[in-house]
């Protein structure tokens, strides 16, 4: 058996809001005009990744995890959720704003979904000068009061925006009723889960003049109506994983890479990088391997030690 740095096929999805900065910015091979989202990691069902380099490529991220669970995964991981991969990564482009949505905690979603809840991070990697973010409400709201503003069409009243710059991060917990804006490319890290209770979506239509499903009444009891704080402050040393987020779904540290950095860590978890700006190359054994601006890595679990060298910001996640 032989592991290494893993990359996948990008799932690419198609969005009425997306555009063509996957292309543009993170060099993906899209072909439409509205390409919004590329899945880089996923097991989520028929949207399965697929190895691209190496001894195994051609084969699912599934089927190396069958053969070789508490390697791939991680001795802590494989206890924990079995051979099933507990996150998924994504690059997204907002050319429009997405919809007003919110997503459900873990026993709702496996109540009602037999799926995971969404808990997510956003990095933004790029945005432009008005770009901003929806998170939750400006102030403490109701069922009443969410249910009044969508009748009125004045939801986007009651919800705080932000705007936002390279760099910004925001730590969204199930519940957060939130949107992304045009504008703005973000690398997306979350839970195993496609689950989203979309709740306005600006009475937009497709090509043929239909509009996106509503799920109002979904929505009502899976929102969180306090008034959250999620946007995360971080440091920045060189050459360092400087913690972000540490929640019981992940942890996701930023490296700002300008030189090496030694990694040496345990077989518990597998790790994921993410580069959202530059370049680098990960010394394994004496093997090179090359990254640039848009590229995702899984590292499997035995590959313990190993080094990374350039210039890049790198966002490095796993589960502790």
């Amino acid at each position: 058996m032989k592991l290494y740095p893993l990359q996948f096929q990008p799932i690419l999805k198609e969005r009425i809001w997306g555009g063509t900065k996957l292309k543009t910015y993170l060099n993906k091979p899209i072909t439409s005009e509205i390409t919004g989202e590329s899945w880089e990691i996923s097991t989520v069902e028929n949207d399965v990744s697929v190895i691209a380099n190496g001894f195994h490529e051609g084969k699912s991220l599934n089927e190396l995890i069958n053969e070789f669970p508490e390697a791939v995964l991680g001795t802590k991981v494989y206890r924990q959720f079995g051979k099933q991969f507990p996150l998924l990564f994504k690059y997204l482009d907002a050319r429009e704003d997405l919809s007003i949505q919110v997503h459900p905690h873990d026993e709702l979603a496996k109540e009602r979904h037999s799926s995971f809840g969404k808990t997510e991070m956003w990095y933004v990697m790029q945005a432009d000068d008005d770009a901003r973010l929806i998170v939750g409400f400006k102030e403490k709201s109701s069922p009443d009061e969410y249910l009044k503003s969508l009748e009125d069409k004045t939801i986007i009243d009651i919800l705080d925006t932000k705007n936002v710059k390279k760099g910004d991060v925001f730590f969204l917990e199930t519940g957060t009723v939130h949107a992304i804006g045009a504008g703005t490319v973000i690398a997306e890290i979350q839970q195993t889960s496609d689950i989203t209770y979309r709740i306005y979506d600006f009475d937009r239509v497709d090509a043929s003049g239909n509009t996106r499903e509503l799920h109002v009444d979904l929505a009502l009891d899976a929102i969180n109506y306090e008034v959250v704080n999620a946007e995360k402050s971080y440091l920045k040393v060189e050459n360092e994983s400087n913690e972000i987020v540490n929640c019981k779904y992940f942890t996701t540290n930023f490296i700002p890479l300008d030189g090496n950095l030694v990694v040496a860590k345990n077989n518990e978890s597998f790790t994921v990088y993410m580069c959202v700006e530059g370049f680098f190359d990960l010394n394994y054994k004496g093997e090179l391997f090359h990254y640039n601006t848009g590229d995702t890595l899984l590292i499997p679990a035995e590959m313990t030690e190993f080094e990374i060298l350039g210039k890049a910001s790198i966002l490095e996640i796993y589960i502790s």
